[in-house]
């Protein structure tokens, strides 16, 4: 920061010097990006008029620093048995050393540097700088490696740079400003904070309908001993703990198989109880505990692995969205797959282990209550199968045309609790004046905002151009408070967006876009812009490119949703042109580089040594003055010298020519950029969305624009932002995802050897994708790639109950039952299980559902779908695959087939 007693260029020497070769050295960073502050260099600084006066030019003044500025070895002598290197020290060591260097000796008169030039302290032009709250300060940006952990990295700079604070000169404060963790921290306690809620609503659903507390112990044990599982997997394959990989985990679903089995333990154990009429021996519940799990081991494994199939699709994805919910799909399955091994292992042992008390058969006053209601409308359904299944189909088909209709985006925007502005001001605008406009705004926004903390600004291009920009594009950093400092608490966020671009307009000559740190870097990572959608537009003629860009411009912003359009900056720029007269230049017999040459290095500068200051090394530089790189008539005076010092055949003829003898200088406006992609000159129109979604307004500007703008012969658009990412993964899931449909029928088919059968269980999934579709239309929620990760996870979910209750009733088929008694008598009897895997799978998802923290956005659409899912799978379970299986008693009965049904091969 700029302490009282320190400028700028002090700070830089710091950083560059002390901070940054420690920080360096830090395992996971690669690079330390500095903005800002002033490089110290020594600058020899000619006066064109005292070089015209001595006769000399600018490459004689540089000749002499080098030939000035050096140490020579000679080798080494020996000498009374000791060896001597042989050094010939000829550095200079200050400023006072590099002005007494001589240039020329004309007679008795003898010319230093200091006699033409001035020799200070100075600067390069530099191309950057940066602010807080007003004051420049200097920032440094630490790079992580690829594939570092980014809280393990920032942990390590954040202790570093305290035991670098002890090592700086007393009042300069170094001090970390911007830390991703902070979302990162955030996001995971949301994460944990589900988690937990999530496995107490399973865990007390539990103990409500299983009635018996060993057996709800048992089966909550599963969840700790399956993420113990997971979190082996997510070490051994490197894949880290975060929003995405954690996101989508539901402890519901993760019980599901351990629910059904130790569901049907009990039943047995109390059945049998009560036929024996005492307690069961410890060679009894072994037993029992074996043939209660073989009954219903092939739903409840065929159950998970549907559902681990239905995630498959989810690896197809690559780019972004595959970097995003790779690591989700991974964890779910793993995680479904530990669960379904300890659901066939350690379930049926400890409970043939732990349950030896008495199991009433009775079933608690919650399965009692549930009967009650469930048994009439069942018995309803099963004699009128034509109502029920025409109700399904119509909502199944309404359904899909809500689907059309709904908004669509790639994820939701996760709100990172900070805001960040792009502040664009008119091309040409001084890096100067961007530092004095930008210092202006910052003060503005801490003084006018009581909800702001600090505001720092990157300003122009770093030393390390990973984000080249001009100096009149600052990126600002507007930290927020905590909310609970914060005038009024319940402010949203959006409200105090819109109060500052309010206060903002009122700055004249700047433009300004509203974003936020990751998702700016993000947006543009994904199209090379930093807003939400990009019109490319293509052709070859750059004003023919900027009148249609200016058109469609206009039909953007009339778009609703449509916040901070505008058009790139690719005009206007003015530019200081030097162009040599090729007549006039051959009169004196001057070359293009000559001129050059001399005007590169009299305005850019030119390296003609180096100063060293202990290990330190500052560039010696020679340059004209600031007060005559800014002075047209003065640069018109500078002297460019004649080949071989006079004109041959002509006498007394100088050696030296006014720059302005030779060249025309002028100011002339020009392309502030050019951009180009794939070879093809273009340019873009940017626009940010506000309180719509991303799909629908994309939609909206092709075909205002396709029906409003006329593009000249050779010219066309294109479409960027993050939606492609979207059209992208619809692209790829379209294909995959029937195959891993096709999957789960196979599945299916192997469980009841039955294609009709299988299709009956399979008819769930649209139904259940009806509630899921439902619950987003209520909550308002677009459909995104979190959404279709629900959808993917409920084409699972909503077979497994399906499963269970179609073999069931299956099974009292074979047993001689008649086909509606085993309707009524398996749906009764399966209640219970049915009940409990669509409470514990939706119950699991509800925190995530409803949860307001940071990175809740992400996962609230994945939840929504699921729980609305869930409700529309579980009446299909209950109401609707009963009666169609009396609806079809021809095709599915047992007793009509002669076919033996297939054991598991485990």
């Amino acid at each position: 920061e700029d302490g009282t007693a320190y400028t700028p260029m002090d700070l830089l020497t710091v950083q560059n010097w002390i901070i940054v070769p420690q920080l360096r050295n830090l395992k996971g960073v690669v690079e330390v990006n500095t903005i800002g502050g002033y490089e110290q260099q020594f600058h020899v600084q000619p006066y064109p008029d005292q070089l015209l006066s001595y006769d000399l030019s600018i490459h004689e003044v540089i000749e002499a620093l080098e030939a000035n500025n050096d140490n020579a070895g000679a080798g080494y002598i020996e000498r009374n048995g000791e060896q001597y290197l042989v050094r010939i020290p000829g550095q200079v060591e200050g400023l006072e050393d590099i002005r007494n260097i001589i240039v020329t000796k004309r007679d008795e008169l003898t010319i230093r540097v200091q006699d033409v030039a001035a020799v200070e302290l100075g600067a390069p032009l530099r191309t950057g700088a940066a602010t807080e709250n007003g004051d420049e300060i200097v920032l440094g940006t630490a790079m992580m490696l690829m594939g570092e952990n980014s809280r393990d990295v920032s942990y390590r700079v954040g202790e570093k740079l305290k035991e670098v604070a002890a090592s700086l000169p007393e009042g300069v404060i170094v001090k970390p400003i911007y830390d991703r963790t902070t979302l990162v921290e955030k996001t995971i306690k949301t994460v944990e904070k589900n988690l937990a809620e999530g496995a107490l609503l399973v865990i007390v659903i539990l103990f409500l309908l299983l009635g018996n507390f060993r057996a709800a112990l048992i089966t909550a044990l599963v969840i700790p001993i399956a993420m113990l599982m997971t979190i082996t997997g997510m070490v051994e394959n490197k894949v880290s703990g975060n929003l995405m990989s954690l996101g989508a985990l539901d402890f519901g679903l993760i019980v599901d198989g351990a629910v059904i089995i130790i569901e049907n333990c009990l039943r047995r154990f109390g059945m049998e109880q009560h036929k024996l009429g005492r307690l069961l021996t410890k060679e009894e519940r072994f037993d029992l505990a074996s043939k209660a799990t073989a009954e219903v081991i092939k739903p409840s494994i065929f159950g998970i692995l549907i559902i681990t199939v239905v995630y498959l699709p989810i690896f197809s994805l690559t780019g972004v969205e595959g970097k995003m919910f790779h690591p989700m799909a991974f964890t779910v399955v793993v995680a479904l797959l530990s669960a379904m091994v300890l659901s066939i292992t350690f379930v049926p042992a400890a409970v043939a282990t732990f349950i030896t008390g008495k199991v009433h058969e009775k079933e608690n006053i919650v399965i009692r209550g549930a009967k009650t209601v469930y048994e009439p409308m069942l018995r309803w359904s099963v004699a009128n199968p034509l109502p029920i299944v025409l109700v399904a189909v119509v909502l199944v088909v309404i359904s899909m045309f809500s689907v059309t209709k709904m908004g669509s985006e790639f994820v939701p925007n996760l709100d990172e609790g900070d805001i960040a502005i792009q502040a664009l001001r008119a091309p040409g605008t001084s890096l100067t004046e961007s530092v004095r406009m930008q210092s202006f705004m910052e003060k503005m926004l801490v003084r006018d905002f009581p909800e702001v903390d600090t505001v720092i600004a990157r300003i122009g291009t770093a030393e390390v151009a990973t984000d080249a920009m001009p100096p009149n594009i600052a990126d600002t950093y507007v930290l927020l408070k905590k909310r609970d400092k914060w005038p009024d608490p319940s402010k949203p966020k959006e409200k105090l967006v819109e109060e500052m671009e309010v206060a903002l307009e009122a700055i004249p000559g700047s433009n300004y876009e509203f974003s936020q740190p990751i998702q700016l870097r993000f947006n543009e990572l994904i199209s090379g812009v930093r807003s939400d959608v990009a019109v490319k537009i293509y052709g070859d003629d750059l004003d023919q490119l900027v009148k249609s860009a200016n058109d469609v411009l206009e039909v953007v912003q009339n778009i609703e949703g449509a916040a901070g359009a505008k058009v790139e900056q690719v005009t206007g720029l003015p530019v200081l042109s030097i162009v040599p007269d090729r007549k006039r230049m051959d009169l004196y017999g001057l070359n293009i580089a000559d001129v050059q040459e001399i005007v590169q290095t009299a305005m850019g500068g030119r390296e003609a040594g180096t100063v060293f200051e202990g290990d330190r090394r500052f560039d010696l530089v020679v340059r004209l003055p600031e007060s005559l790189r800014t002075d047209i008539d003065a640069l018109d005076r500078l002297p460019i010298p004649l080949p071989n010092g006079e004109q041959e055949g002509v006498d007394e003829t100088p050696d030296y020519v006014p720059l302005g003898e030779v060249a025309d200088i002028s100011i002339i406006y020009g392309p502030n950029q050019v951009s180009r992609e794939n070879g093809k000159r273009r340019i873009v129109v940017t626009s940010n969305v506000r309180g719509r979604d991303l799909g629908s307004f994309v939609g909206d500007i092709r075909e205002q624009v396709s029906a409003n703008v006329q593009l000249p012969s050779g010219y066309w658009t294109e479409y960027g932002g993050t939606f492609e990412q979207l059209i992208s993964a619809k692209q790829r899931l379209s294909i995959v995802v029937p195959i891993s449909l096709l999957l789960i029928f196979g599945l299916l088919f192997m469980a009841f050897n039955s294609g009709r059968a299988a299709l009956l269980i399979f008819s769930g999934v649209p139904l259940a994708l009806t509630g899921g579709i439902a619950a987003l239309w209520l909550r308002d929620i677009p459909l995104s790639i979190s959404a279709g990760v629900g959808f993917i996870a409920l084409s699972g979910v909503a077979v497994l109950n399906g499963v269970v209750m179609l073999s069931f009733i299956r099974d009292l088929e074979k047993q001689g039952k008649p086909l509606q008694e085993a309707i009524i008598e398996g749906a009764l009897t399966r209640l219970r299980p049915v009940l409990m895997t669509a409470l514990v799978a939706s119950l699991g998802f509800v925190p995530m559902a409803l949860n307001t923290g940071a990175g809740a956005e992400v996962q609230r659409p994945l939840a929504t779908v699921v729980i609305g899912g869930i409700i529309s799978s579980t009446i299909l379970t209950l109401l609707v695959l009963p009666a169609l299986y009396k609806w079809f008693p021809s095709r599915f009965s047992i007793r009509r087939k002669n076919k033996t049904q297939p054991q598991l091969t485990l």
